[in-house]
């Protein structure tokens, strides 16, 4: 196994931010985890794990070991009459994955169509898009402990799932590396198209009989209509979480701005963090070469040669302006670097 030294990180990231890593280790098997581990350099440096590369925004050059995630492979486990538990390996790209979930017609992972990252990137932010999230489906995952070389089994109970939370980010941080996720679908899928737009893109594509399929290709049809590609803009899909506020100041709030946009979120509100930004004035202001999408306001763009500290300076005049407004504080979804 080859270990580089200040390798460029730009065609790694989706924001496309030319930062570089001192030692860098493409992992092609488990045999190349182990062998990292034997040779003791997460020990020995500070280690960043990389998928897609779609969730990360680097504000400066990684002094460490960057270990880019190629592990390949999906299987079926086990089945049941109402139940099918696939499992894949973490390099695998999440939507090609649910691709492949949704042409055998398994369901529960439709909602999460073309969202963009790896398999394993998955549970360690729970991902979640109209209606569903990671928590949902998740059956297990196997992961690799980079210091002491044991593999752990982790249960749905044992990775402590939040909104955009797990023990992953948080007690676990850099542990692990996540080697495979298996999940827990529907041969009997039941269909969410209550969230967001799902319900009105279906009536727009005239589909009569629901399925994964049709509501995978509305969710794409959905997210292709706000979202820039990553291919074509810098990005890293949405920065901010939804933040959750008390019922009590949704109330306040719902006096002042009559059309805020919200959603029940157990004994409180979510409000939709886009709204937030978009009425604070940001969506599709430019600033050179980087800014705030025009189509959608949550997602903050690189249209080419933008550093990282340029695009988190903007977050945080964005989360002051939203705190000054509306008294609500945003936080980032995005790993910061």
């Amino acid at each position: 196994m080859l270990i580089e030294q200040n390798i460029s990180l730009l065609p790694f990231n989706t924001f496309h931010i030319n930062a570089s890593a001192n030692l860098f280790a493409n992992i092609n098997s488990m045999e190349d985890a182990r062998e990292i581990v034997k040779q003791k350099l997460p020990e020995k440096h500070a280690t960043l794990l990389l998928g897609g590369g779609s969730n990360v925004l680097f504000t400066k050059n990684f002094n460490g070991l960057v270990l880019k995630n190629n592990l390949l492979g999906k299987e079926i486990v086990k089945e049941t009459d109402e139940h099918v538990f696939v499992k894949a390996q973490s390099g695998e790209v999440w939507h090609e994955f649910v691709l492949y979930c949704i042409a055998k017609n398994y369901g529960g992972l439709e909602n999460l169509s073309l969202i963009p990252g790896s398999v394993g990137a998955s549970p360690i932010q729970n991902i979640g898009a109209y209606g569903a999230e990671i928590k949902d489906t998740f059956y297990e995952l196997e992961a690799l402990h980079l210091n002491e070389g044991y593999t752990k089994t982790f249960s749905l109970s044992e990775c402590n799932f939040g909104y955009r939370e797990s023990v992953f980010k948080h007690d676990l941080k850099g542990q692990y590396f996540i080697t495979s996720v298996t999940f827990k679908l529907s041969k009997k899928p039941k269909f969410r198209t209550d969230y967001g737009q799902i319900q009105t893109e279906l009536e727009k594509m005239k589909v009569t009989e629901l399925s994964v399929k049709a509501i995978s290709d509305a969710v794409c049809s959905i997210r292709r209509s706000k979202l820039p590609d990553p291919a074509q803009i810098g990005n890293a899909g949405s920065f901010f979480k939804n933040p959750v506020i008390s019922n009590e100041q949704y109330s306040e709030l719902k006096g002042l701005f009559p059309d805020i946009s919200a959603y029940p979120a157990e004994k409180n509100t979510k409000i939709a963090a886009g709204w937030l930004i978009e009425k604070a004035g940001w969506k599709g202001k430019t600033f050179g070469e980087y800014g705030v999408h025009k189509n959608q306001a949550l997602v903050l763009v690189n249209y080419g040669g933008a550093t990282g500290d340029q695009i988190y300076n903007l977050s945080s005049e964005i989360i002051a302006s939203i705190e000054k407004m509306f008294g609500i504080t945003l936080e980032r979804e995005v790993n910061m670097i």
